[in-house]
C-alpha cells in the first residue's frame, strides 16, 4: 500500500524486515522443540535461537540468482552461521520443514499481529458512535427513504444503527480473526512426512498459534478468504456512514457536516467550498477492499496439494487490506468525532413539507375513526399531492376537509401531528442496543 494510505503501526508490520523476523521466529520455534525430542542438537537449536540473524539485502540478493525467497532466506540465514564458525549447527536450520510450513505459520503471526491493531480500531470507532449516539439521542430528524422525506426519526438512532452494526463486524471480525490465528508444519503434502503431529502442536504452541488440523502443503485458503471478506464488510459499514454523511452534507441539506480545519481549503477555483473529501476517500478506499475481497475469493481452489497462484495475490492484498481498514478506521472516527451537527437545520428540513410526514399517522387515526382503509388512503393521498404539486400546507388542507373533519377533532389532529408520538419508544430502542449503558 502507499505511504499516503498507511499508518506507522501497521506499516511496520509488513515491512520485509518483519516478515524475515517471523520467518526466523518460526524456524527457532520449529528447532526448539526438535531438541526438546531430540530430533536434533539442542546446540543447533541454541545457535538458531541466539545467534541467527539476517539481512534483508542479503536475501534479496540470492533471490535474485536463485528464485526462491525461502531458499534465499534459509541460505542467507545459514550464512550469519556460518561466519560465527557455527556451520555444523547451521545444517539443522530448516529440518524437516518445507517452504509453506514457515510462509504460512509466520504468516499467521504478520495477521496476528495486524488483527490486534484493528480490533483496537474497531473498538475506539465503536466507542465514538456510541458517544455521539448519546448526545444526539433526542435530536429530530427526518428519515428519508429513497431519498424521499419518510418520517421523523432522531439524528441519535441513526448513529446507534451504525454502532450495532459495527458490533456485529466486530463479533465477525473476532471469528475470523481467530480462524486466522493457526499454523502448519505437516510437511510438503501435509502428511507429516518428517515431523509429527504432536512436533506441530507445540510449535504453534510457542508462536501463540493453534495447529490447522489438516492442510496440504498450504492452510487451506476459505480462512484467509473469510478474513479479507470481513475486512471488505467492515470497509462496506465504513462507505454506507461516508455515504450517508456526503448526502447531509449537501448544499440542500446541511444536516451535518464534515470538520473544515481554519486553514483547510475546498476548491482551487471556488472559495466558498467545503467538500466532503473524507468521506469521498472512505468511500473509494472501501472499493478496494471489496475487490481485494473477491481475489482472495478465486485463492481458494489450488491445484492439488498446493500450487502458488495465490502466493502473489497475498503479497498484495494481506498487505493492502489490513493496512486500508486500519486506516479508514482512523479516519471514520475521527470524522465521527468531530462531526457537526446542524439540530435547527435538521427541525427545518422536518418542517419544510408542512406536516406531509405524518400522511401515515393520519391513515391510521382516520382507519381507527372508522374510515376504511382504502377511502381513508384516499383521503390522505389526494391532500398529500395536492399540497406537494401547489405548494399547500398539509395540515391546513386536511383541517378544510369536511370527511375528516366530521370524524377527527383539532385535539385528535394535534395528536395526529405530534412528532413525540412517533418518537415514543427511541428510549426502548437504546435500551435494545446499548443494555444497562444505554442512557436514562
Amino acid at each position: 500500500m502507499i505511504a499516503r494510505y498507511t499508518l506507522p503501526e501497521m506499516g511496520r508490520i509488513w515491512t520485509e524486515e518483519n516478515k524475515y523476523r517471523c520467518w526466523l521466529q518460526v524456524e527457532s520455534a520449529a528447532s526448539a522443540v526438535l531438541a526438546e525430542d531430540g530430533v536434533i542438537p539442542v546446540e543447533a537449536a541454541a545457535a538458531i535461537s541466539e545467534k541467527a540473524s539476517f539481512d534483508v539485502e542479503r536475501i534479496q540478493a540470492i533471490e535474485a540468482e536463485v528464485k526462491h525467497d525461502v531458499i534465499a532466506f534459509t541460505t542467507a540465514v545459514a550464512e550469519t552461521l556460518k561466519a560465527q564458525e557455527l556451520e555444523a549447527e547451521s545444517r539443522w536450520l530448516h529440518y524437516g520443514l518445507t517452504s509453506n510450513d514457515i510462509v504460512d505459520t509466520a504468516q499467521a503471526l504478520q495477521v496476528k499481529e495486524a488483527s490486534a491493531l484493528i480490533r483496537e480500531a474497531l473498538i475506539g470507532l465503536a466507542e465514538v458512535l456510541k458517544r455521539r449516539a448519546i448526545e444526539f439521542k433526542l435530536t429530530p430528524t427526518i428519515g428519508r427513504t429513497h431519498g424521499i422525506h419518510a418520517e421523523p426519526t432522531t439524528f441519535g438512532l441513526k448513529l446507534l444503527n451504525w454502532y450495532a452494526e459495527m458490533e456485529r463486524n466486530i463479533a465477525r471480525f473476532d471469528a475470523a480473526a481467530e480462524d486466522m490465528r493457526v499454523g502448519k508444519l505437516s510437511g510438503a503434502v501435509g502428511t507429516f512426512g518428517h515431523l509429527s503431529p504432536r512436533h506441530e502442536e507445540r510449535i504453534c504452541a510457542r508462536l501463540g498459534l493453534k495447529p490447522a488440523p489438516i492442510a496440504t502443503q498450504v492452510i487451506q485458503r476459505d480462512r484467509h478468504a473469510a478474513y479479507i471478506a470481513v475486512l471488505a464488510l467492515i470497509g462496506s459499514t465504513l462507505d454506507k456512514i461516508a455515504v450517508e454523511i456526503r448526502h447531509l452534507q449537501r448544499t440542500e441539506v446541511r444536516e451535518a457536516q464534515e470538520y473544515f480545519s481554519e486553514k483547510q481549503k475546498g476548491s482551487s477555483a471556488m472559495p466558498h467550498k467545503k467538500n466532503p473529501i473524507t468521506s469521498e476517500q472512505i468511500s473509494g478506499l472501501a472499493r478496494v477492499l471489496r475487490g481485494n475481497a473477491q481475489a482472495a475469493f478465486e485463492n481458494v481452489p489450488l491445484w492439488h496439494e498446493r500450487d502458488i497462484s495465490h502466493s502473489s495475490v497475498e503479497r498484495v492484498i494481506f498487505p493492502d487490506s489490513t493496512i486500508l481498514v486500519h486506516y479508514l478506521l482512523a479516519k471514520t472516527t475521527s470524522l465521527i468525532d468531530k462531526l457537526l451537527v446542524y439540530p435547527e437545520r435538521m427541525r427545518k428540513n422536518l418542517e419544510s413539507t408542512s406536516g406531509l410526514i405524518f400522511s401515515g399517522q393520519l391513515l391510521l387515526d382516520l382507519a381507527e375513526a372508522g374510515i376504511s382503509r382504502e377511502d381513508a388512503y384516499r383521503l390522505v393521498q389526494g391532500h398529500a399531492m395536492q399540497a406537494w404539486k401547489e405548494d399547500l400546507n398539509f395540515r391546513e388542507e386536511i383541517e378544510r376537509d369536511p370527511e375528516i373533519a366530521a370524524r377527527l377533532t383539532k385535539e385528535q389532529l394535534d395528536r395526529t401531528f405530534d412528532m413525540t408520538r412517533q418518537l415514543g419508544n427511541v428510549d426502548a430502542i437504546f435500551e435494545r442496543v446499548l443494555g444497562e449503558q444505554a442512557p436514562a
